[in-house]
């Protein structure tokens, strides 16, 4: 009887089953969810330019085909319904509509579009996204979608659990209300910019309320609103924290690194994010810790090496003091290592050359000292060793060039001596920079069986020997080999030379050794570049010596004995260097003749300091490529050719889209009409010199012109290492070969090179532009130099030209302007030249600082101006002028004026101060006096002050 029993209930189980579950056969896709997917595969197309082929192939769907059998496509099994679409990685470009029929899959659990090419404002309130109330993964990551996201995706979507916006285009505030979705276990709103941003409130609000979140990725969100305590109430199921370049400020929270189950931790990029890192315990499971580049400080602590579940660590960048403690003994999964610039010191710590699985280790740029182990065997999978900038002392072990796996070596900039160790098991390194060191002794035989090499950089350091061609021959990958400054390193040249073959080798330096004679086996090479500078060559340059050097482009053969050159070298050379040297005679005329093909490419021609006699030929001109040719200290004779810019055209409106243009002179040329709408509207923040002089430009100046004089307004600041765009002859200033812009200040023409990083000036003169002067000049505040001389300008002075305390020239002659001279010019304190002749000037002249120094010659022209330093005198009605006041503040500006009382002596002294002040800002020497004049000048002022003070006490 239970045997029967069994049996019915399986029998009554097997068809209640079979009454609910669809047999394999059937097509479980409702008709109205697949004609909603096909009608979205007509809106949207398939171009696979980023993708080599699409993961899903989309074209394949078709009604022939039951939809939940579809590529990407998954269905509940019960009813049928479309449950989730897997598109990602599928070549997809388009726009997703409001309307989209997508919608209509209203039991859609999850939805990935990852990594296509679909755009527009796809987070708006009409987004037919929202009408997916039980979606619980959506993943858009690396689109172009963009717009603001809508407080309706975050209110109506609060069943999500994933969530990826990542790599989009979107912007604006992140909405509050996110703090609904409090299911979210993974939250990634990483943008490619800062257009996307967190307040406090809204951040503050995620912590408290995403209580299930373990993986929360922001980078580069824009959180320079957030404070640093909302941390603390990070869920302790966090797992993966990244917040790279967020604009994060203030002092991390320690509490977050020992978050219970974080395993992944980046904040790299937030420079100013301090911190110190735990002394004590860290999250036990920690893989990854990024820190780059910011401001923790401190030392790194022993409980370092507690991560015993460490990966990767990336401190470099910050500001870390101290030891390297000893403690990686026990960090046996430890791949990837970086303390680089953290001005660390002490001895390498011997544990870190233990680490069996680490491929990656940089302890370049800090202060390390000591020498290196004399045994190494774990590093096997070293790929990447960085131990530059550094003091590491004792001889170059060989172990280092036999790491299996390690390509580059890079030992530069440390105490290095030798001779170094020879090397037993060469490998397959394929870099060596040791350049900087204190080695010294012969270059060992076995360096030239690295048969890999392709770059070997020996430069400033003592080695000594002969460098033999048949040594060099085995250097079959060669490619740049620097030995320069090794003052007792030589060549070694035989018969033989001819027979060796060089053919990877371009560039090659042997600066400041004591090379006697061209090298004869770089013929059989393909050189692009090549360096005997600072050698003992002497001779000539003949049709023999420039063999095999087709190829050249930069060839440098400065600082030698060369007394001819009868042969021009390479047959596309951009860049000649023969500066002091012994060549003579009248040369120019044959090796600048532009009939010579090979002079076609020709950039840069350095030949100052030799003998050089005769004519500067007219022929010069014709070198059309040529932007840079020195003669100077030679013995040539005649004139210079004419060979001006004669350029006829209007102001080329192209220059508008230089936004990082710093320098622009077009003078002496024949520019006519107006400036254009296009360059008034232009950000030029980077420009601090113009100069349109000497043209044909009518019109006024533009509002929007002035305003947009960014650099103009600013505090001077250095920008040595900013480069400037190349236009009408001005070059970057990181060329090699420093090239001066002339400028015309105090009445004199000055040539800028290393002092053009300090200096600013605006030059319209001998043009016909018209009108009156704005107040907007007034607030270019940096200006040194502004000259509007001989034009027709009308109108008055503007007041605000007070505003100008850096100006020391300014030249308003031969214009039409009316009115009074603004007392308020009295506050230039550093002016040196100023010229009003020639105008329709009235009224007294102002007294006071400067204006007390200058003589009739600044007026003249102007037969209403009465008072001193002029004959004529003025009638007053209203008695003296109240004082011009010592300090005066000016609205927004960034230069505090409590030095323009450092003006206020004059007669000799002034004179001998402009003079001292002309020589130093002209040639940048001598900075000794410069210092002991600014020390004199605060004990003198210090005193001014208190002997002032105590009269009106």
């Amino acid at each position: 009887m239970g045997s029967l029993c069994l049996v019915l209930v399986i029998l009554q189980l097997s068809w209640s089953l079979s009454s609910t579950v669809a047999p394999p056969s059937s097509h479980l896709c409702l008709p109205h969810q697949r004609d909603a997917l096909l009608h979205f595969k007509t809106t949207i197309s398939v171009d696979c330019f980023r993708d080599s082929y699409p993961k899903i192939d989309i074209e394949s769907w078709n009604k022939s085909i039951d939809c939940c059998s579809w590529e990407g496509v998954e269905c509940d099994n019960v009813t049928g319904h479309v449950i989730g679409i897997d598109l990602s990685h599928s070549c997809l470009v388009g726009s997703l509509f409001a309307n989209n029929s997508l919608s209509q899959l209203h039991n859609l659990q999850w939805l990935d579009l990852s990594s296509n090419n679909l755009e527009g404002f796809l987070l708006e309130n009409t987004s037919s996204l929202f009408h997916f109330h039980g979606l619980r993964r959506l993943n858009l990551a690396d689109n172009a979608f963009d717009g603001a996201i809508s407080t309706e995706l975050f209110i109506q979507l609060v069943s999500l659990t994933h969530l990826n916006l990542s790599s989009n285009g979107f912007y604006g505030l992140i909405p509050h209300n996110i703090n609904l979705l409090s299911s979210l276990v993974s939250l990634d709103l990483s943008s490619y910019g800062l257009d996307l941003r967190f307040d406090s409130q809204g951040f503050d609000m995620l912590a408290t309320n995403l209580t299930k979140l373990r993986n929360l990725v922001l980078d580069t969100v824009d959180m320079s609103d957030v404070a640093l305590t909302p941390f603390l109430n990070l869920s302790s199921s966090l797992e993966h924290l990244s917040l790279s370049g967020c604009k994060l400020h203030g002092e991390f929270p320690t509490q977050v690194f020992q978050l219970p189950n974080l395993k992944v931790l980046y904040l790299s990029e937030n420079e100013s994010l301090t911190g110190f890192l735990p002394n004590t315990s860290w999250s036990s499971g920690l893989e990854l810790l990024d820190l780059s580049n910011c401001g923790f400080r401190g030392s790194i602590p022993a409980s370092f090496g507690n991560l015993t579940q460490i990966i990767s660590v990336d401190l470099s960048g910050n500001s870390l003091e101290g030891q390297i403690p000893d403690v990686f003994g026990n960090l046996r999964k430890l791949t990837f290592l970086s303390f680089s610039s953290c001005s660390l010191s002490g001895p390498l710590p011997i544990t870190i050359f233990n680490l069996t699985k680490i491929t990656r280790l940089d302890l370049s740029s800090n202060h390390l000292e000591g020498p290196l182990p004399n045994h190494v065997s774990e590093l096997q999978l070293l790929e990447e060793l960085g131990l530059s900038n550094n003091s590491i002392s004792g001889v170059v072990p060989s172990w280092l060039f036999t790491l299996p796996s390690l390509p580059r070596l890079d030992l530069s900039y440390n105490k290095l001596v030798g001779p170094i160790d020879r090397i037993q098991k060469p490998s397959s390194i394929q870099e060596v920079h040791l350049r900087y060191n204190n080695i010294g002794g012969p270059i060992p035989d076995s360096f030239f069986d690295l048969v890999n090499l392709t770059w070997l950089d020996l430069s400033s350091n003592n080695l000594s020997g002969a460098i033999k061609s048949d040594m060099l021959s085995k250097l079959t990958s060669l490619e740049v080999l620097d030995v320069s400054n090794n003052s007792l390193l030589s060549l070694s040249t035989s018969g033989n030379d001819v027979n060796y073959s060089f053919p990877q080798l371009t560039t090659v330096n042997f600066s400041g050794c004591s090379v006697r004679q061209f090298p004869s086996f770089f013929r059989t090479s393909n050189l692009e570049s090549l360096d005997l500078s600072n050698n003992r060559i002497s001779g000539g340059i003949s049709k023999w010596e420039a063999e095999g050097w087709e190829g050249l482009q930069w060839l440098d053969l400065s600082h030698n004995f060369l007394t001819a050159l009868e042969q021009f070298p390479g047959n596309n050379l951009g860049k000649l260097n023969l500066h002091s040297n012994l060549l003579q005679g009248p040369i120019l005329s044959t090796c600048l003749n532009p009939q010579i093909p090979i002079l076609k490419e020709l950039e840069e021609f350095i030949i100052s300091e030799n003998k050089l006699t005769g004519n500067v030929p007219s022929s010069i001109c014709n070198v059309s490529s040529l932007a840079l040719l020195d003669l100077s200290e030679n013995s040539l004779s005649g004139t210079i050719p004419d060979w001006n810019n004669k350029l006829t055209d209007r102001f080329p409106r192209w220059i508008a889209s230089l936004p990082s243009l710093q320098v622009l002179i077009l003078r002496f040329n024949r520019f006519y009409g107006s400036l254009p709408h296009s360059i008034a509207s232009s950000n030029f923040s980077a420009l601090r010199i113009i100069d349109l002089s000497a043209n044909e430009f009518t019109g006024t100046l533009s509002t929007k012109l002035l305003r947009n004089l960014k650099a103009m307004k600013d505090k001077p600041r250095e920008w040595l290492n900013s480069s400037y765009t190349d236009i009408f002859g001005i070059v970057d200033v990181s060329c090699i070969y420093e090239i001066p812009v002339n400028v015309t200040t105090k009445g004199l023409e000055m040539g800028l090179t290393k002092t053009l990083d300090i200096f600013v000036s605006m030059d319209l003169s001998n043009n016909q532009f018209s009108g009156e002067i704005l107040e907007d000049v007034g607030r270019l505040i940096s200006l040194q130099m502004l000259n509007f001389s001989h034009n027709n300008f009308t109108g008055p002075i503007p007041a605000s030209f007070g505003n100008l305390v850096a100006l020391e020239s300014l030249d308003l002659s031969s214009n039409k302007f009316s009115g009074g001279i603004p007392s308020q010019m009295t506050n230039l304190t550093f002016l040196a030249v100023l010229n009003l002749s020639n105008n329709k000037l009235v009224g007294p002249i102002p007294h006071g600082n400067q204006f007390d120094t200058f003589d009739n010659d600044s007026y003249s022209g102007n037969l209403g101006l009465c008072g001193l330093p002029l004959s004529k005198q003025c009638v007053n009605h209203r008695g003296p002028d109240p004082p011009s006041p010592l300090v005066v503040e000016h609205e927004g500006s960034k230069i505090p004026f409590f030095w323009q009382v450092v003006m206020m002596g004059y007669g000799s002294g002034v004179v001998i101060g402009l003079s001292l002040g002309y020589i130093v800002f002209t040639t940048g020497r001598p900075w000794w006096f410069v210092r002991k004049v600014e020390r004199d000048w605060q004990y003198n002022f210090t005193k001014w002050v208190q002997r002032n003070k105590v009269r009106r006490n």
